[in-house]
């Protein structure tokens, strides 16, 4: 009978901790938090992170769509991602008084186009889709998108596997905003694209490092940060912001509507926003952060690398991706689906 008792006791006071234990559930981009940083807020906390992660905007996207009720409580879309879960009341109106380490962002970052004054999203990391090529083998300079359909290329170009970056590229070269929804300049990208298909040798969105590194690929489209991670191992790695501009993207921490743990979930924000935290994500990742409290503590070679903080001249060149209606997604995606089968 004591046994009993005393047994009945452990699993009482066992259940207790478990009802009592704080909980977060952590829905990220693949390779853009690290695992060290989630221990330490851990430790702060005594918050217990559930962390899980996606390789596209489309997966998070679609995982929110197919489950009635939240399962996370902070998501990391992207900037125009940003604005879709926005208009389809997927999204919590931040309460600012709750993030106080707000004031370390930096100025720039504070009122964007796709979430005007940041009521829907804090701004974590960003960062640019360029031209990367290893000058082992590319010794001409490009300096413009066209550089990529040069016929001495054939199969030998990488480009990012993401419909919006790749008839984003496109549309630039012509000439158009990478926003466009004009189904006529997203028919001639398609076209143009086309024409480019016999110098595509792969699509890839993981493992882009590698390929760089390893010459797998002499040249194609890259997003800056995993260019930089490459010339470490390999110096001959090289990136370009094209002349007839790029892309800028925006990754953004967002609470979801009726998300599970708020309080837990607003704590994260909050400790995402800290100068430390914020320099400790660049430095492990080397992604470029909105944080300037935090860009300040990194060194000063990080700080005034070019190839991962572009200077004012050069951003002016730079366009925000937007999100599109519907319609217009799904024509990109048809034209995205027939440029694939045709290679």
């Amino acid at each position: 009978m004591i046994i009993r008792l005393l047994f009945l006791l452990i699993i009482c006071c066992f259940s207790s901790f478990l009802f009592a234990q704080k909980i977060l559930n952590l829905y990220t981009w693949g390779g853009e938090i690290p695992q060290s940083l989630i221990q330490t807020f851990e430790h702060e906390t005594g918050i217990k992170v559930n962390f899980s992660t996606y390789d596209n905007n489309e997966t998070l996207y679609a995982k929110l769509k197919a489950t009635p009720h939240p399962m996370y409580d902070v998501v990391l879309p992207s900037a125009y991602f940003v604005e879709r879960l926005k208009k389809q009341n997927l999204l919590t109106q931040l309460d600012a008084r709750r993030l106080p380490n707000l004031k370390n962002l930096d100025p720039a970052f504070t009122n964007n186009s796709y979430d005007p004054q940041n009521n829907y999203s804090v701004p974590l990391i960003w960062g640019v889709t360029g031209i990367f090529y290893n000058q082992t083998w590319v010794k001409n300079h490009p300096t413009h998108w066209k550089s990529l359909w040069n016929k001495s290329w054939r199969h030998q170009v990488m480009l990012l596997d993401d419909p919006r970056e790749v008839f984003g590229m496109a549309l630039l070269k012509l000439g158009y905003n990478p926003n466009d929804s004009h189904p006529k300049h997203i028919k001639e990208a398609f076209n143009s694209l086309q024409a480019l298909a016999p110098n595509i040798k792969l699509f890839a969105s993981e493992s882009i490092q590698s390929i760089m590194i390893d010459g797998d690929a002499v040249l194609g489209s890259a997003w800056n940060a995993d260019a930089l991670k490459a010339r470490r191992e390999n110096t001959n790695i090289q990136f370009v912001y094209p002349e007839d501009g790029f892309v800028i993207w925006i990754d953004c921490l967002a609470l979801l509507k009726n998300a599970p743990h708020p309080d837990e979930a607003y704590a994260f924000i909050n400790f995402m926003l800290k100068a430390s935290s914020a320099a400790s994500l660049a430095l492990a990742e080397g992604h470029a952060i909105t944080n300037q409290a935090g860009k300040k503590q990194l060194p000063e070679r990080t700080q005034n690398n070019p190839m991962i903080y572009p200077g004012p001249e050069i951003l002016k060149r730079g366009i925000i991706q937007r999100d599109l209606d519907e319609k217009t997604l799904e024509l990109y995606n048809s034209y995205w689906q027939k440029l694939k089968f045709s290679l």
